[in-house]
């Protein structure tokens, strides 16, 4: 029975020991290696005084001893906090005094960036991967990682349960320093579980993670992966250009992205033999362009496309069917199995079909709650109503703060961030719905609607934008756009940029693009 995280290693460890589980690079290790490395450093981290509900702070790039640190982290009874490694050291030095992580994974380079934030902070050790460790500069120990087989055989895995916290995941959020999302084993089992069943993952399957493993998404192609007893590929994302090269080494089958990143891989060339053996892509962080989800179906015929919606609170949520997409192709789709997602008005009642309301994500993916943050976790799990079970002991959601829309037959449309709406001359307005609009026009290759204060109107919208092709003009994109939308929904001006922002998460970075248009 699986109640920890690294249960779903444990177990492909024993029944399939010699299969691929992690490739890095050009080394590929199987089950049985990732598992020995994930104990080993499990019995060091006990060595050195880790208790149960300890954080385990990994600020690594992707890598084997990553994963393996994260598993590594459950079978001592500890959480474990992944830090993206694109991070500086001010905001890596936020998550680690935030988090109170007792212990650091990392690698040399990176721990000499961090001296003044760790100066005072409650790490206590520091594990060095790769090169030999340095000396102790501060009030922390350092040592190296701990060879694979060493102490393994001698420590016991601390037991926990399901409901026990297992990690934490800091969201860049839209306002405001990261805040920490805490899940649980259960969270992380049921969400690996779910996913593979809808994205209809077996062993055979070879699942590309190229997105950041601090972000859920990320995280779950690692999980996905490792519940079934497929095969992951570890990218450290560099150019557009690389993804290919990367599937046809590796015979790639699956791979996840977020609009950005598909909005380049959809302009680069894939080989005929690599972009057929990709059996599913998927999409998640975003409405995909129609335009970009046209281009990509031609470019992977023999693929099936998921359009996904997820949250950190909630881990994954929705799903559209593929067989669905031509004919909702700006759907969300629906729950993923084990789940419910419900449209709510802020009464806590449910929407009508067509009625836009908030999207609330109940079942066993909602997550336990901001990391010390009770006020915040107030805010956002809150309880739902069940009508006519009046006796049922107060379940929490996760309100998503999400507006959406369900059809008569319960296919969600995602609308807008309730933050991030655009409010002009009387009319609320979608950022997605300009930003499509705009994507269709083909003169844009990135584009983000925002709505700037302005004292007549509520809003006047901005966009930022990066050309699609050389002699772009602002006044061709609203000349393109005028039959395409009505004039109140019209930008009063273009940002003309080389590129835009994007948070760690690889996500455009919306608070940031705001702030710069309205300055």
């Amino acid at each position: 029975m699986r109640t920890a995280i690294h249960h779903l290693l444990s177990e492909q460890a024993r029944q399939r020991p010699d299969a691929p589980a992690l490739s890095y690079q050009s080394a590929t290790h199987s089950y049985a290696e990732v598992w020995g490395a994930a104990r080993s450093a499990a019995a060091q981290l006990h060595g050195l005084g880790l208790e149960r509900g300890d954080r385990v702070a990994i600020y690594l790039e992707k890598r084997v001893e990553t994963v393996a640190a994260f598993f590594a982290a459950s079978v001592a009874g500890g959480m474990f906090v992944p830090i993206n490694h694109v991070l500086k050291p001010a905001q890596v030095g936020h998550i680690l005094a935030d988090s109170g992580a007792r212990f650091l994974v990392t690698s040399a380079d990176r721990l000499s960036q961090l001296a003044v934030v760790l100066a005072g902070a409650s790490v206590e050790h520091v594990i060095v991967v790769g090169a030999a460790p340095p000396e102790a500069t501060g009030d922390h120990s350092v040592h190296g990682w701990a060879a694979p087989g060493t102490g393994a055989d001698d420590f016991t895995p601390v037991d926990v349960i399901d409901l026990d916290p297992a990690a934490i995941l800091y969201t860049s959020g839209s306002t405001g320093k990261p805040k920490g999302v805490v899940l649980s084993h259960r969270n992380l089992i049921v969400g690996a579980e779910s996913v593979s069943t809808y994205l209809h993952n077996t062993a055979d399957d070879v699942i590309l993670s190229v997105l950041p493993l601090s972000f859920d998404a990320g995280l779950s192609q690692v999980t996905t992966a490792f519940a079934v007893g497929a095969h992951c590929v570890l990218m450290n994302y560099l150019l557009p250009r690389d993804v290919p090269k990367i599937c046809a080494a590796h015979g790639v089958t699956g791979l996840t992205c977020v609009p950005p990143l598909w909005l380049q891989l959809a302009d680069v060339p894939w080989p005929d033999d690599v972009a057929r053996r990709i059996r599913y892509w998927a999409n998640t962080g975003g409405r995909m362009p129609r335009t970009t989800l046209d281009k990509l179906r031609a470019t992977f015929t023999e693929a099936d496309p998921y359009l996904m919606y997820g949250l950190t609170e909630a881990f994954r949520s929705t799903y559209l069917d593929p067989a669905e997409v031509d004919r909702r192709p700006n759907s969300i789709g629906k729950a993923i199995p084990n789940a419910e997602v419900l449209v709510l008005r802020p009464d806590g009642t449910r929407c009508d079909p067509g009625e836009e309301g908030e999207l609330v994500h109940r079942g066993a993916l909602v997550a336990l709650g901001y990391w010390n943050d009770p006020e915040r976790t107030a805010q956002r799990f809150r309880p739902v109503h069940h009508p006519g079970q009046e006796w049922r002991a107060p379940e929490l959601a996760v309100w998503s703060g999400d507006t959406v829309v369900a059809d008569d037959e319960g296919f969600l449309s995602f609308v807008g961030r309730s933050d991030d709406m655009i409010k002009t001359s009387g009319y609320r307005i979608s950022p997605t719905e300009l930003e499509e609009a705009a994507y269709g026009t083909g003169l844009v290759r990135d584009v983000v609607a925002v709505g700037v204060e302005d004292p007549a109107l509520g809003h006047r919208i901005v966009f930022a934008v990066t050309p699609a092709a050389h002699g772009f003009e602002a006044a061709h994109l609203i000349t393109a756009l005028r039959p395409l939308l009505p004039a109140y929904m019209l930008p009063s001006r273009v940002d003309v940029r080389d590129d835009l922002p994007r948070s760690p998460n690889g996500k455009f970075d919306r608070p940031r693009i705001k702030s710069e248009v309205s300055a």
